[in-house]
């Protein structure tokens, strides 16, 4: 069993997200989930929260009454941080040092432990050369990376940009 922390972000590929969490749940995995706030405008923390059986972190200033210190515990509790799917603007952010949400303070804090960084936008933005920059910079940080693959993405165009395909994922996680 491995205790992983899902970081979801805004991307239209958060129901997939709901799936991946679902099926790590199901083979033991412990998951929890941390959502940004454009990922809570597709999907809500309910859908994820009853899927994986664990309360879902999406606020860095929530008040729980707990007085953990919550992105350190978070950092320290997980074998794997996943981010799937991962947006344009969190892969810049993690790249550039930038720790202005729960999602990112936790990756800043985690050390020694695999980050898997799954991307998903349209296109034109994967393909980017600053977005490139930024894959490139954190895969040389030591950062993993699941490709995208092309598909028919939901902004109607035909390219690299779709979310891997859950069972693609899974392997992945299974290695680690």
């Amino acid at each position: 069993m491995k205790n992983i922390l899902l970081g979801v972000t805004g991307s239209i590929a958060v129901y997939k997200a709901a799936d991946l969490a679902n099926k790590l749940t199901k083979t033991g995995d412990s998951v929890d989930v941390v959502m940004t706030k454009n990922a809570q405008e597709f999907v809500a923390p309910l859908t994820f929260e009853t899927l994986t059986k664990n309360r879902v972190y999406t606020d860095s200033f929530e008040k729980t009454g707990d007085f953990d210190v919550e992105h350190i515990g978070l950092a320290k509790k997980a074998d794997i941080v996943l981010i799937a799917p991962a947006t344009a603007n969190i892969i810049g952010k993690i790249a550039s040092g930038i720790a202005d949400d729960l999602l990112t303070t936790i990756v800043m804090a985690v050390q020694n432990k695999p980050i898997v960084i799954c991307p998903a936008m349209n296109t034109a933005m994967y393909e980017n050369k600053i977005v490139q920059a930024n894959m490139l910079k954190l895969k040389e940080l030591g950062y993993l990376f699941i490709e995208p693959r092309e598909s028919l993405l939901a902004c109607g165009d035909l390219g690299k940009g779709a979310l891997a395909e859950t069972e693609t994922i899974l392997a992945f996680i299974a290695t680690l």
